[in-house]
């Protein structure tokens, strides 16, 4: 049986929604929720469904540590060895978008050469045009799997996976140390990259959907691309091996003016390109975040309370 892990803080809103889902699933699972000492009734709500709950110390949790330990507890809560060989990892505000999202997700593991797969993200229906275009500009129609061989033609897109839905290989994810911790963001990229380097493939499932999306403000957009300019500060060999954000970027504002020209909202082209501006202002400062004060790095970033643990770079 398949092992579902969700890390939670404050999810009462959402999560028995989500573990409604999951138990319809076509694909049997177990459940461990993982969460970071909530303030309303998540952990209550996660136990009644029949989850398995780990509680840790609000600020204890990390990105990168927190999956770790929870895929390290998750062969106590499985029947087999075999059962445990298989990870999803989600976060709380995704939602699977019919009964055959965990079952497909895990089709390409078949291949025993296949160490990660990860789900097509659908926009909410009530997700702004911002929001909706990215979703579907970075979770295309086309499923692939690619490997290292394929940086070349792919660049920074061939680590790229997303653990708001995907799934791994534990044996795989033990050979390169599972995942980084106390990074900013981007564990599961870093995954990817390890993963790549290892010799394994990295599958993209279009037919795995969850719906998960933001409506992110300029401000917002800003200081995420901050925490990514961070993440590529700090693990710069991603760049160096898969090449720049460079012309990823590029390829986004192509197709979001497509977009926005073709959804007849032409009108949001000058907001479009004030986002931009913004996000290479911040991905730009990230990348410099060395040369920047902790308390000013506290204001940019998305993730505030990192810096309480992190100054800089290890």
């Amino acid at each position: 049986m398949t092992t579902v892990i969700i890390p939670t803080y404050n999810a009462g809103k959402q999560l028995a929604k989500l573990l409604e889902s999951l138990k319809a699933q076509s694909l049997a699972c177990d459940i461990l929720i993982i969460d970071a000492s909530s303030d309303d009734d998540t952990a209550k709500i996660a136990k009644r469904s029949g989850a398995t709950v780990t509680i840790i110390e609000k600020q204890s949790f990390d990105h990168g540590g927190t999956r770790t330990l929870a895929g390290q507890l998750s062969g106590t809560i499985t029947r087999t060895k075999a059962d445990a060989d298989i990870l999803v990892y989600m976060t709380q505000d995704a939602l699977p978008a019919d009964s055959t999202a965990l079952e497909n997700l895990i089709k390409p593991f078949s291949d025993h050469m296949v160490a990660a797969a990860y789900g097509r993200q659908l926009p909410h229906p009530v997700a702004s045009p911002f929001g909706g275009h990215l979703r579907l500009f970075n979770y295309p129609e086309i499923s692939h799997i690619r490997s290292l061989a394929d940086k070349a033609a792919c660049g920074i897109r061939t680590p790229f996976l997303s653990n708001s839905f995907a799934a791994y290989r534990r044996p795989a994810l033990e050979e390169i140390g599972w995942f980084r911790e106390r990074l900013i963001m981007g564990e599961d990229t870093w995954a990817g990259a390890k993963l790549l380097l290892a010799g394994y493939r990295l599958a993209y499932v279009s037919e795995a959907k969850v719906h998960h999306s933001h409506d992110y403000s300029p401000q917002e957009d800003f200081r995420r691309y901050f925490d990514i300019g961070v993440f590529h500060r700090c693990e710069d060999w991603i760049l160096s091996e898969f090449g720049s954000a460079g012309h990823e970027g590029l390829a986004y504002v192509k197709s979001a003016i497509t977009y926005l020209a073709g959804h007849k909202k032409s009108y949001l082209l000058p907001e479009l390109m004030i986002r931009t501006a913004l996000k290479l202002a911040g991905y730009s400062l990230g990348r410099m975040h060395t040369h920047i004060p902790v308390s000013l790095k506290k204001k940019l970033s998305m993730h505030r309370d990192w810096w309480d643990r992190t100054s800089s770079c290890r």
